[in-house]
């Protein structure tokens, strides 16, 4: 278990079936990276690749609402099978509720990973608020969680980690990686 961890944040966590995420600063380093001709990089951290896919194999939905348009971003979820994405969306609590409002979803099943001010509506419309060290101080102090790791750096991954166990599937989801029936 996480230090950070406690009964209130584990009760918010064990609800949770779906998660939205912000992509600059929290599934990246929140800096873009422009070649010479124009062209966009982004770097996109493989521990939370791995995180959102034990998230969706544990039956977590997972969704990405960004302000932004990018081939990158696209890739990078097509490549991980999330099946939701929303570019282009400034209004990222109207684009939440969109999202949800076929789901029977409550918000207080819902995680939302942010770390800006276009996040923040979101993030509180959210039963669980998550951001980052490198985010905003307004939003920071607005989340329910902020995460050791910083936005890029495993951030994601530490968010699905608490909410795999707060739903008691962490050990499970680790078993085989350590050489253990699951």
């Amino acid at each position: 278990m996480h230090t950070g961890w406690d009964d209130t944040l584990k009760a918010k966590a064990a609800r949770i079936r779906l998660i939205a995420l912000d992509v600059d600063g929290i599934m990246s380093d929140g800096r873009l990276y422009f070649s010479a001709a124009g062209d966009e990089l982004k770097a996109f951290n493989i521990l939370d690749g791995l995180g959102l896919k034990q998230l969706m194999k544990a039956g977590i939905t997972v969704a990405v609402i960004t302000g932004r348009r990018s081939p990158l971003t696209e890739k990078r979820m097509t490549d991980l099978g999330i099946p939701h994405l929303m570019q282009g969306r400034e209004d990222k609590k109207v684009a939440l509720q969109e999202l949800v409002a076929g789901m029977d979803i409550a918000p207080d099943q819902i995680a939302y990973m942010g770390d800006d001010l276009p996040d923040l509506p979101a993030l509180t419309f959210a039963g669980l608020g998550i951001s980052v060290p490198n985010g905003y101080w307004l939003v920071r102090q607005q989340a329910d969680y902020c995460t050791q790791a910083p936005g890029g750096h495993g951030a994601v991954r530490e968010a699905c980690d608490l909410i795999l166990w707060a739903q008691n599937r962490l050990d499970a989801t680790l078993a085989p990686y350590l050489g253990k029936p699951s």
